[in-house]
């Protein structure tokens, strides 16, 4: 399974892409998407070189699943909105390539990557270094997008056993729940 992590900034947008075979991480490729060429103040614009930047990702490595970091809510509220408005492209050019999107937060990714949820950025360029065996440290945007992917190749894995289980039958589910079946 091939993974395409995203690490959503409107100034420099990260993508890491990861390959999984069992329990065996391989590197693929990893960057930035940078709008710097574009004036601070043409948001539109702005948002299209990343709309553009994840599609020609997407198109270029062909992943079977994305993943995207979750913003989180931030003091300055007009910078946590300039943030969503960036997810939200990079979000749709996944959808529209036709990936699925997995979302996790910061905080799951350190844990996951790193094994604590307030790791610093230079422990998950390390530890992403390390799980891939890298031969230098990754830019801190691409290893974060690193860290995500690297994060579903676990957390996919345990959600698919998961849905292998099975669901209950409304009969199974009412039995469970001591009612009856309808």
């Amino acid at each position: 399974m091939r993974i395409l992590g995203i690490d959503p900034g409107l100034q420099t947008t990260g993508f890491g892409v990861v390959d999984v075979d069992g329990h065996r991480l391989s590197y693929v490729a990893s960057g930035t998407i940078r709008t710097s060429s574009v004036a601070l103040g043409d948001l539109p614009a702005r948002l299209k070189v990343l709309f553009d930047g994840i599609t020609e990702v997407a198109a270029r490595y062909q992943p079977d699943v994305s993943t995207v970091e979750i913003v989180f809510v931030n003091v300055n509220p007009q910078s946590t909105l300039l943030l969503g408005q960036a997810r939200g492209a990079c979000v749709t050019a996944l959808v529209a390539s036709g990936l699925p999107v997995a979302e996790y937060t910061a905080l799951q990714m350190k844990k996951a990557v790193v094994g604590h949820g307030r790791a610093a950025k230079s422990q998950v360029q390390e530890m992403v270094r390390r799980l891939l065996q890298l031969p230098g440290l990754p830019g801190t945007d691409a290893a974060d997008a690193l860290g995500l992917a690297i994060t579903h190749a676990h957390a996919g894995a345990a959600m698919a056993r998961l849905g292998q289980a099975g669901t209950l039958t409304r009969r199974q589910h009412a039995m469970y729940k001591g009612g009856r079946s309808y």
